[in-house]
């Protein structure tokens, strides 16, 4: 299986330019999966929830989402991409999983990191897991990094590759995927963006560092931190499905969960 990331910057507000420029950068691209950055066609910062309305699109009413399935259907592919959504009256920091026939998936961030808790609403999907082929993936999106539960609900469910757009401004995230690979034994692409949003409230910059990381916290590849990047490699998602750690270890099934009930409650307990 082929699977890859774009890493470039968008420029904000700037939706058809940033689209022009991945569907360019794209439309030669050999492989099954590509994943792009967090809300990589409106940028990232937001000074108010006002900017969010103006740049939300309906992915079932999207001229971006319309381009990206032309793109899929014509490489063969899917793209798992960051997306501003407008849902119902509210809006998302959204992940849609875009095949030749269309969406296929909308993951909501959980997750909201600072600023975000103003612009956008808590995401409302479960997590899950969808099939490309033999391979199984799941999303995450950037903050979700920060919460070990994500990345393994989503080994439970039987995800193999863990698809994550970000917008990373913290300079640790990076690093932490490996561990979330090795606690879970699966692949991951963190597409990170790089280069600056500069607005009136301030400006934020961000990381780049793109990488994929192999089951067991081996990174196979990581992108520079100020430069664009199209990487794609061939890799066996069936080495996910291996979770020993040791020849009498595994790291799902000797799980005790009966220990772990702390983990479902909101506030946990205090010593």
């Amino acid at each position: 299986m082929k699977i890859g990331y774009f890493q470039f910057r968008p420029l904000f507000g700037k939706v058809s330019h940033n689209l022009h420029k991945v569907v360019a950068k794209l439309s030669n691209a050999k492989a099954d999966l590509i994943v792009l950055p967090e809300l990589a066609f409106t940028g990232y910062y937001f000074k108010n929830r006002a900017e969010v309305k103006a740049l939300a699109e309906d992915p079932g009413k999207s001229v971006t989402v319309d381009a990206l399935t032309a793109l899929c259907k014509k490489g063969k592919f899917r793209i798992v991409t960051g997306f501003t959504e407008k849902a119902r009256g509210k809006y998302f920091n959204s992940a849609l999983l875009i095949g030749p026939r269309g969406v296929e998936h909308t993951y909501r961030k959980i997750h909201l990191f600072n600023e975000e808790t103003k612009w956008f609403d808590a995401g409302n999907i479960p997590l899950q897991v969808n099939k490309i082929g033999s391979a199984r993936i799941g999303i995450m999106v950037c903050f979700d990094w920060a919460f070990p539960e994500v990345a393994r609900s989503l080994a439970l469910q039987g995800a193999d590759i863990i698809c994550h757009p970000a917008n990373l401004v913290l300079g640790y995230c990076q690093q932490t995927m490996l561990t979330r690979c090795l606690e879970n034994k699966v692949y991951a692409i963190t597409t990170n963006r790089f280069g600056y949003d500069k607005r009136p409230q301030g400006n934020l910059r961000f990381t780049g560092r793109s990488q994929i990381v192999a089951p067991g916290g081996t990174l196979i590849h990581r992108a520079p931190s100020q430069r664009e990047e199209l990487f794609i490699m061939d890799i066996e998602p069936a080495l996910a499905r291996d979770k020993s750690i040791t020849p009498l270890n595994e790291v799902l099934r000797d799980r005790r969960p009966e220990f772990y009930k702390v983990l479902t409650s909101k506030k946990g307990k205090k010593s």
